[in-house]
């Protein structure tokens, strides 16, 4: 994959836009530490294991996202579909994420609306779930927590659309999951200090900006794929010897004749 598609390109995205998850999704982890039972709550050790096994959960959601999303993206390109009209899909998605995390535009914020019809659905299951008693229980919650309506999520699906195959869509989602890990991970027991610092208007700014630099950068790199694409094809065209060009209109003359 190229640069802007690598899993390294996805952890950075994820890592920008942990803002936006603690502002997000402060209030589900606070909810998550009550949902823990007392005995369990009162041990930081088992605290930060049950917050280690949702994040787990949510984190294996966004691969299997990452899956689907991969293996589209592959077929449509089977059925013709240009890499860079997706590369140029992820770019907007990009652009539209950091205007939005920068809080300049918030058009995203229809997409998590919409998100917000199948939340309805989800969210009875999450709730049988409380309280919270063992590893596995938790880690099944993350996972039903994967799927709340999320631009950023959103953005980064968008993305994995373009990965071309199932492997490398789940890889950028992953990616992607690991780079919010340290905010939401943490964020259990030091919210109060957390959602003051990312919702500083220079924070949320300079993370939207290097998130619109990334998205305006894959566009470039698609439009030149494309434009080189384009070229080549020319040039093959071009590059044909002319008696082959004679050899194919031969017969046509001979018939005319």
């Amino acid at each position: 994959m190229p640069f802007e598609l690598t899993f390294g390109g996805a952890l950075l995205v994820g890592l920008l836009g942990s803002g936006h998850c603690i502002g997000m999704c402060g209030g589900i982890v606070s909810a998550l530490n009550l949902g823990i039972g007392d005995d369990l709550g009162r041990q930081p050790g088992r605290l930060f294991a049950f917050h280690l096994a949702y994040n787990g959960g949510r984190i294996t959601s966004y691969l299997l996202v990452g899956l689907l999303a991969g293996a589209l993206g592959g077929s449509l390109m089977q059925l013709g579909v240009h890499p860079a009209a997706g590369k140029l899909l992820a770019a907007a998605f990009m652009v539209a994420l950091g205007l939005y995390l920068a809080n300049w535009w918030r058009g995203l914020s229809l997409l998590e609306r919409l998100g917000y019809r199948l939340w309805r659905h989800i969210r009875p299951f999450a709730d049988k779930l409380l309280p919270v008693r063992s590893l596995p229980q938790a880690a099944l919650l993350g996972m039903l927590w994967g799927w709340l309506p999320c631009g950023l999520v959103y953005a980064a699906v968008a993305w994995s659309l373009t990965a071309g195959n199932a492997r490398d869509g789940a890889l950028l989602m992953l990616g992607f999951g690991i780079g919010t890990l340290p905010a939401l991970l943490f964020a259990g027991n030091a919210m109060h200090y957390l959602q003051h610092w990312v919702r500083a208007p220079r924070i949320r700014a300079s993370a939207g900006a290097m998130i619109i630099a990334l998205g305006i950068y894959t566009g470039y790199t698609a439009l030149g794929t494309a434009a080189a694409h384009h070229h080549s094809a020319a040039s093959i065209s071009l590059d044909l010897p002319f008696s082959d060009l004679g050899a194919t209109r031969a017969p046509a003359m001979r018939r005319s004749v």
